[in-house]
């Protein structure tokens, strides 16, 4: 994966804040939203689009854009630099194959240790009862 060529084909869109922050709030289009086109990505190979598809599908839309929203500063580059380092994060995250579990055999000290300890527990609780005349 190249992120310089991801990067370029990243659509950004100021918008403006929601919420309280007095009249900056209403005159300063400071939140960005990143949108990311993963269906028409030239950037990523098949097995990488599939493998996003199927670790992002509760962040995709229907039409397979990824989007992002980040309004934490009041500077609309700053903002657009904290998006773009979460999308790449998210991005590799994703991409990252997970290593195959190799089951490993029970030890024998551990499986007799079990069976000593069911054997005397079995041996306290018929000392429980009252003994036979």
């Amino acid at each position: 994966m190249d992120i310089e060529k991801v990067i370029s084909e990243l659509s950004f869109k100021a918008v403006r804040s929601s919420g309280a922050g007095g009249q900056n709030v209403n005159k300063v289009s400071s939140k960005v939203v990143l949108s990311f086109d993963l269906n028409n990505s030239e950037s990523l190979s098949e097995e990488q689009k599939l493998l996003l598809f199927e670790n992002l599908k509760t962040k995709l839309t229907s039409e397979g854009i990824l989007i992002l929203n980040c309004d934490e500063d009041r500077s609309q580059l700053k903002n657009k630099e904290i998006v773009t380092k979460r999308f790449l994060k998210i991005i590799q995250n994703a991409l990252i194959i997970p290593k195959e579990r190799k089951l490993t055999k029970i030890p024998r000290s551990v499986i007799e240790k079990r069976i000593k300890e069911k054997r005397t527990n079995s041996e306290i609780k018929q000392n429980r009862k009252r003994p036979e005349i």
